[in-house]
């Protein structure tokens, strides 16, 4: 798995990997926010969206596409 993109807080994040997950393709979320708890962390240290490496260029093209 690589890091695709850094997002300022999880709802971002959780978009962007169900765009992927819609199109097929596995994606996670991690941050170090204490489980939740303290959310004011996601904008210290961001939201990483990782997918697998053979997926990543598709995975960019796909966030970057324009909405339909």
């Amino acid at each position: 798995m690589v890091v695709l993109r850094t997002f300022a807080n999880r709802h971002d994040a959780h978009v962007a990997k169900v765009i992927l997950e819609a199109n097929g393709l596995a994606a996670a979320i991690m941050s170090d926010d204490a489980g939740g708890m303290q959310p004011w962390m996601q904008g210290l240290l961001g939201v990483r969206l990782f997918v697998r490496h053979e997926d990543a260029m598709l995975a960019a093209r796909l966030l970057d596409a324009p909405p339909a």
